[in-house]
């Protein structure tokens, strides 16, 4: 199973709003073509600072104007946009470390309280295949905490109303799968909705996207990668994707003042 990320939200830019402002200020700004939106974002939050419009603009056109910004590490004006993801077929191990990143994240899992489980896929980790013995143990493992957790579900949904379990029928719900779902495996496929900032995202990707010994984490930095960098190049242009030996992705980070 590969993780699968779509692009639910992304930033809008109400140019005309925009353009009324520059129009009170008495001032005009130099648009660059083929610009993003996301781009223009980042680009008048910057010129807004020093109010470097009309004769005060610099010849730069947006690309190299953002460029500049990264390389002297004005990356505050990335806060202005974010993008909303839906990520599926990925583990808990992996949200466990997702979650890890607080600053320019937001975050929205399945619950496991809510949601039965009985039917749950797991994520097999691709170093398995390396060895027959250890995926045979995996499989048979999960196979085992799966079944556990019906038995678990199925004989504790037994004493609904009984003493000592007497709860709402949504509270009785939460307590018998908070139980039952304490024998499920890392593995255990899950959902989030993920929304993060162009900031938060290059710090995320300079960090989590070239470990070499966590597959899922590079996959899953690799897949906001391909999405962003088709919204904003010039907010990602000095990240690289490449692939290691064994064909997975990785992302590797060139300092612009180099």
């Amino acid at each position: 199973m590969k993780p699968r990320i779509y692009l639910i939200s992304r930033p809008r830019f109400d140019v005309d709003a925009f353009l009324s402002f520059l129009k009170a200020e008495s001032t005009e700004w130099a648009r660059s073509p083929r610009a993003t939106e996301v781009e223009e974002i980042v680009e008048i939050a910057g010129r807004i600072c020093y109010m470097s419009f009309g004769e005060k603009q610099s010849p730069r056109r947006n690309g190299d104007y953002i460029h500049n910004l990264i390389r002297q590490g004005h990356e505050s004006v990335l806060e202005h946009v974010s993008w909303t993801f839906l990520m599926v077929g990925i583990s808990r191990a992996f949200t466990h470390q997702l979650v890890r990143h607080r600053v320019g994240f937001a975050f929205s899992q399945l619950s496991q309280q809510y949601h039965e489980e009985t039917s749950a896929t797991f994520v097999e980790p691709a170093h398995l295949q390396q060895s027959p013995k250890a995926l045979r143990a995996w499989r048979k493992a999960v196979a085992v905490s799966q079944e556990s957790y019906k038995v678990i579900l199925d004989s504790l949904g037994e004493l609904e109303g009984k003493a000592g379990l007497e709860l709402s029928k949504k509270e009785f719900k939460r307590a018998i799968r908070s139980a039952a779902r304490s024998v499920l495996p890392n593995a255990t496929e899950t959902k989030i909705v993920v929304t993060a900032n162009a900031r938060a995202l290059r710090h995320f990707f300079k960090i989590r996207g070239s470990i070499p010994g966590d597959i899922e984490m590079r996959e899953v930095a690799a897949a906001l990668f391909n999405h962003v960098r088709i919204e904003a190049p010039s907010l990602f242009a000095d990240f690289t994707l490449e692939k290691l030996a064994d064909g997975s992705p990785v992302l590797t980070h060139k300092n612009l003042n180099e």
